[in-house]
């Protein structure tokens, strides 16, 4: 059974107050998707100031939980008794990331996940929130979790994690090579799990200390577990000078800020190896307030054992700020397997022009648009004819700014669309530069590229001199991240993707420089300043779902075996479900296949039910009010298009309270009825028969049958069912006291009439029927169930013994075709209602032996077509399982 963690309090820290809003929204819509636990309390909190550090935002983390926590509890002050039983969870979506407005956390990944309940885009955050909750946290006594959202994490196995006796803090630690290690955190061990020392960017000497294998060193993941006793510790902090600057408590009462680490402050304070003069003293870089607060941290934490939880089959990969180390770390996900996939969550028109190697995630590719191998495209609409060359990364382009790539080649670029805020202003600005440019370097000396070539040579093909990028007067040493280079806003043109395009091929260089130079303009550094997260996650949704409207089209149209219910949840959790019934309505429209368009009407009646939520009463129950009456009839008489449109007006009137939502459902399903009856009478037209001689008079034709037993799923595969969850049935064949328990035989007889019998119920308790019919008047009542006789009567007319509306009497059809008419028993030792699927078997063996008697043959596939035609015809249904055991002899 999947063990799951549910938190008492999830804590999202951010660096900017603009964020606050827009990533708590994120988190609730993930918390309304079952994502995260419906009962944890769910906070997104500004850190008090600009390079809090790890550790401060973790301390003021903590003080904002505990508040909420005590505010709960009944105090009127914070106490940390609160924490006591308490599990809590701290993500940091920390510093900004070139290649994402809303962070590392919010980075789109390239996975779709098929049995997802609520289908959705998995960024980086949702994977290692699954990650923890039902990987790495179970099992662990309460306390809390702080997790870092700027790497990606990977566990193959869940991990054992022994937490008996356990105290102090516990740092989660995976795999590293040295030259990976060079650049990030390594942990020192005694080979018992206890922490010695944290090495950051140390020597190699240093690294090769940690070794823990021949090739493999324990990095500093970024995820932590603090028990109770040591978080009620480090929470206390706050209240002692200087570490309550870093709380926004602190501010609040006049305290100077201070940027602490979490690691190596915080934990550093806890190895076993270090000692206070050393993590005091040793550092000439460390100020005056920051050694205080290292004492504070040593005299509070140091008698508390930091330990290590190795997890050898991990991988761990930082979300790197290099260019091509992202799109590379992109597209080897891609190419994992399993979940991965290197188009996911996406509309692509022609799929093969997607190359190996790349991945395109949240976007529509319409009409014929190429991506290379080495590319990304996220959280975009591209419309073809283009080609992306390899190396490029390519967020959140719509498809109005599509046609000015015409005549522009891409390749080793970086090409992104930020919707920014300045006061009442809302633009999109449109940001290039090359894969291999770092923001940071100085133009001057360094690594000085723009677009993958030197400034000078950027300037002479360009025009653009250093004046307009960095003005006469300079204040601080130029670099990319400095540089005025991306138009917002134009005194008399509109402005788009084209004006920064030019730089790739500045075709008419003094037209597109004098516009450029006359446009107001900011650097990254300013974008990022006013950069509206709100906006970028909206407009990633509305990217969500209308790649998800084509996929829904999609599916219905190809009949492909997946269920639409993951779609129909995202729409109605997220507000989209009127653009669904939009589509959904043209579907069924729009089809002449009976078959998609009564699935297209089951997926209406689901996205009904699912707005009226748990509210609304039953999904069952009839479906026959007279305001529906018109379209039934529409669609009972073979125009669905005016059907559909009927069936639409209608159900606005149904659709502003959970009951009538319930009811509309049921009128729904009942006009898919209509349309699954009309596709299911189609089957006759796949029944193949072929022509033998006539048995002689007198010969009896018997088949028989054994019961059949639903051990799973049981009508799972009939219709509206198995278009909400797909079709899986298990179904055994059983002899009833050693026997089979039903039949039919049927024989020719002189007289041109036909004789019925039947026998049903076990023995002692049977119901005999004796019929004979000597003209089509006694065949009309064919079609009504209760009649009796009814499954005999409906076999030979379905089966074409017969015609029921032809000009010809019984008697002739019958002396024509076979000089003389038929006999035909049947029998049932069951019990009526014994769920033991008597009338679908039955009707196969009647149907079987009829097309022997009268000088027919037939397949299986065709007796099966044949039988749904027939109980079609009774307006019972059936499952398709019940037709496979007739046996003739």
């Amino acid at each position: 059974m999947d063990q799951k963690t549910d938190w008492s309090v999830l804590v999202l820290t951010c660096q900017h107050k603009d964020s606050v809003r827009a990533f708590q929204r994120e988190l609730e819509i993930r918390q309304l998707r079952g994502v995260l636990p419906a009962d944890t309390l769910i906070l997104t909190v500004e850190d008090p100031q600009s390079h809090v550090g790890s550790g401060g935002a973790t301390l003021n983390a903590l003080l904002v939980a505990a508040e909420h926590l005590s505010a709960r509890a009944g105090f009127t002050v914070v106490s940390s008794d609160v924490l006591q039983g308490a599990r809590l969870l701290i993500l940091h979506t920390g510093r900004d990331f070139l290649f994402d407005d809303c962070g590392r956390g919010f980075t789109a990944l390239p996975v779709e996940d098929p049995l997802m309940a609520v289908e959705a885009v998995t960024c980086n955050m949702d994977s290692l929130l699954s990650t923890l909750r039902h990987q790495l946290c179970p099992g662990s006594p309460p306390g809390v979790w702080i997790c870092s959202t700027d790497m990606t994490l990977t566990l193959h196995t869940k991990p054992r994690i022994d937490w008996k006796q356990f105290r102090g803090a516990r740092v989660i630690s995976l795999p590293g090579t040295l030259e990976y290690a060079r650049n990030h955190g390594v942990y020192l061990t005694d080979g018992q799990e206890i922490v010695r020392d944290i090495v950051y960017r140390g020597s190699t000497e240093q690294i090769r200390a940690c070794l823990l294998d021949q090739q493999h060193v324990p990095l500093v993941s970024g995820i932590v577990f603090l028990s109770t006793e040591t978080a009620e510790r480090f929470l206390s902090t706050l209240a002692m000078a200087p570490l309550d600057g870093c709380t926004y408590q602190g501010l609040d009462s006049g305290a100077e800020p201070l940027e602490v680490s979490l690691f190596l402050d915080v934990l550093m304070s806890m190895c076993h190896n270090v000692t206070e003069e050393t993590f005091l003293r040793t550092s000439r870089h460390i100020s005056h307030k920051l050694r205080n607060a290292r004492a504070v941290l040593w005299r509070e934490l140091r008698d508390l054992p930091l330990s290590m939880a190795y997890i050898p089959d991990g991988s761990y990969e930082y979300l790197s700020p290099r260019a091509r180390d992202h799109i590379a770390n992109l597209v080897r996900v891609a190419s994992a397997g399993g979940n991965y996939s290197k188009m996911a969550h996406s509309s692509v028109t022609h799929p093969a022009l997607v190359e190996d190697g790349s991945c395109v995630i949240n976007s529509r590719l319409s009409g014929e648009v190429s991506v290379s191998r080495g590319s990304v495209i996220q959280n975009c609409h591209l419309q073809g004819p283009l080609c992306v060359g390899s190396g490029c990364l390519l967020t959140g382009i719509d498809h109005s700014a599509s046609s000015d790539f015409e005549g522009c080649h891409l390749k080793d670029v970086i090409l992104q669309a930020h919707p920014i805020q300045v006061q009442s202003l809302s633009v999109t600005v449109y940001s290039l530069m090359g894969t291999d440019d770092c923001l940071e370097l100085p133009a001057e000396g360094g690594s000085p590229t723009f677009l993958n070539m030197p400034w000078n040579e950027f300037f002479r093909r360009t025009g653009i001199c250093e004046s307009d990028l960095w003005g006469c007067e300079r204040t601080n040493e130029p670099s990319v991240l400095t540089a005025a280079l991306f138009p917002v806003l134009h005194p008399s043109n509109s402005l788009g993707l084209q004006d920064v395009l030019w730089f790739l091929n500045p075709r008419h260089q003094n037209t597109q420089l004098q516009l450029w130079r006359s446009s107001w303009r900011m650097s990254w550094q300013q974008i990022r300043q006013h950069r509206d997260q709100e906006r970028t996650l909206q407009a990633r949704r509305e990217m969500f779902f209308s790649q998800a409207l084509d996929k829904v089209q999609r599916i219905l149209l190809g009949r492909e075996e997946r269920s639409l219910m993951p779609i129909i949840r995202a729409a109605v959790l997220e507000g989209t479900h009127h653009k669904l019934l939009c589509t959904l309505d043209a579907v069924a429209s729009t089809m002449d296949d009976a078959g998609i368009a009564a699935r297209a009407l089951a997926c209406v009646a689901d996205l009904l039910g699912c707005m009226a939520g748990r509210e609304g009463g039953l999904r069952s129950g009839p479906a026959a009010n007279k305001a529906w009456a018109p379209a039934y009839l529409l669609l009972e008489n073979g125009d669905v298009a005016r059907g559909v449109k009927l069936l639409a007006e209608e159900r606005e009137r149904w659709l502003h309270r959970p009951a009538t939502l319930i009811r509309a459902a049921r009128h729904y399903e009942g006009a898919e009825q209509i349309l699954i009856r009309r596709a299911v009478m189609s089957s006759s037209t796949f029944v193949s028969i072929g022509d033998k001689e006539l048995p002689p008079r007198g010969r009896w034709v018997t088949a028989e049958c054994p019961a059949r037993i639903d051990m799973s799923g049981g009508w799972s595969d009939t219709p509206p069912i198995t278009y909400e969850h797909g079709g899986a049935v298990v179904n055994v064949a059983v002899l009833v006291d050693g026997k089979r328990p039903m039949g039919a035989r049927a024989r020719r007889i002189p007289d041109p009439l036909l004789r019925l019998y039947s026998k049903s119920g076990p023995p002692g308790a049977e119901i005999h029927i004796e019929l004979t019919c000597e003209s089509l008047v006694d065949l009309q009542d064919y079609c009504q169930p209760q009649a009796p006789g009814a499954l005999l009567k409906a076999a030979f007319i379905c089966s074409g013994t017969v015609t029921a509306m032809s000009g010809k009497p019984l008697l002739d059809q019958l002396t024509e075709r076979y000089s003389g008419g038929f006999e035909l028993q049947t029998w049932s030792n069951l019990p009526h209602g014994s769920g033991l699927g008597t009338s679908s078997i039955l009707a196969g063996a009647v149907m079987a032996v009829l097309y022997e008697a009268s000088g027919r043959s037939v397949d299986v596939e065709s007796l099966i077509h044949a039988v749904l035609h027939l109980e079609q015809v009774l307006t019972t249904g059936t499952s398709l399982l019940c037709l496979d055991s007739c046996t003739l002899h």
